[in-house]
């Protein structure tokens, strides 16, 4: 019998007025990707998790679906505005969820560093008990203070639990508890206060402490430091390397730029010997073998491709496999034609089909001196390195 659906409702309607920063905290950096992008990769892993929904402001929509096609997060169905409140955004991200959706997951959007292993044991319990939410146990001792600033009791610290993101729940209850506090005129800024007004109990699953909630300036290097102790030792560096023959009647392609000259790239695609090495270098960098294996010239599909079409493809197999790109350096070998013309534009070319900024891609180009198979113009050459963050 097939699991119940579970839409996750990201909640990033908020106005980061605690940031001081003058922008949206979905859209602060962290590990060189926005602070959404990773929250929206976590539930774009977890196999509990059917169908995304991001709640945020108007004017963020765009940038946020943007993002998600850049991130290949095929989950997503729907970007919408967030209201006045967070119950309100709940609510008008609930109007987007699928209707054949069972359960609901929702998840405070600057919630970055939530692991796919503890969304799914989260939606596992809700599908047990009916609601559930994740929590950690408290370490500090808490006090209860009076109105003259006194303590007033001590609370058995064995019992407290500090509850987090998610909190899912099975839809018809979650549907049910957000009518009543319409018709009681209640806000609730936690969605297990609306739940627990119904009388129903919420189970808490046990998580870690690193899915910290991104609030103020000063959490956001905590979570730099969080994120590069969960992956360890995630440098990469990669190294790739074409070379094809020079003959009349093609085109010639380089970096995606199509360039004057009498002859062309013989291959099997459009020869783009820049962009294979590209790719050739990203692949090895993940250790994910080389384009060959991934596009091979006996399959008449790549028969003419556009080698720029082939690196986009590169890129969602990366991210895929948790790889982001940091930088990448190409070095054209060619004795004809002169290329300095074309290098920015296939810069800017390498770096569009890369999801990356121009700063982040180096294009040169060099003769040999006439010396060898590029220097007696019967071919041209290209070498690539890349530093993939893993």
């Amino acid at each position: 019998m097939p699991e119940e659906s579970c839409c996750a409702i990201l909640v990033a309607a908020g106005n980061s007025s605690r940031m001081g920063m003058g922008m949206s905290k979905q859209f602060l950096l962290l590990g060189g990707k926005p602070v959404i992008v990773h929250t929206l990769l976590a539930f774009e892993r977890a196999a509990s998790i059917s169908s995304i929904v991001v709640v945020c402001r108007p004017e963020d929509q765009a940038a946020v679906q943007c993002l998600a096609d850049q991130h290949a997060i095929g989950k997503l169905c729907a970007v919408v505005a967030g209201g006045a409140t967070r119950q309100r955004s709940v609510a008008a991200g609930l109007a987007a969820v699928p209707k054949e959706t069972e359960y609901l997951a929702i998840h405070d959007g600057a919630r970055p560093l939530i692991r796919p292993e503890e969304i799914d044991a989260t939606v596992q319990d809700a599908r047990t008990y009916g609601a559930a939410a994740l929590c950690t146990l408290v370490k500090d001792t808490i006090k209860m203070q009076n109105t003259d600033g006194f303590v007033c009791s001590t609370p058995d610290r064995s019992s407290l639990r500090a509850v987090q993101t998610p909190q899912v729940f099975e839809r018809g209850l979650y549907e049910q508890a957000m009518q009543v506090a319409a018709q009681e005129g209640a806000d609730y800024t936690d969605d297990c206060q609306l739940v627990e007004h119904l009388g129903k109990m919420v189970h808490l699953v046990t998580g870690g402490y690193t899915n910290i909630k991104i609030t103020t300036p000063e959490d956001l290097p905590a979570a730099e430091a969080l994120l590069k102790k969960e992956k360890g030792d995630p440098m990469r560096i990669g190294h790739g390397y074409d070379v094809h023959r020079l003959v009349p009647g093609r085109k010639l392609v380089l970096g995606g730029v199509e360039i004057p000259y009498d002859k062309g790239l013989l291959g099997h695609s459009d020869a783009d010997v820049l962009t294979h090495a590209v790719m050739d270098a990203l692949l090895g960098a993940a250790a994910l073998g080389d384009i060959g294996t991934w596009f091979p010239d006996t399959d008449p599909a790549y028969s003419g491709a556009d080698s720029l079409a082939l690196l986009r493809q590169v890129v969602h197999i990366l991210q895929k496999h948790g790889c982001r790109i940091v930088n990448i350096d190409a070095t054209v070998l060619a004795q004809e034609p002169k290329l300095k013309p074309y290098i920015e534009m296939m810069r800017s070319r390498l770096a569009e089909a890369s999801g990356m900024e121009l700063g982040q891609v180096s294009v040169k180009a060099t003769t040999e001196e006439g010396l060898g198979f590029t220097g007696e113009k019967q071919g041209i050459a290209a070498h690539a390195v890349c530093l993939l963050e893993k």
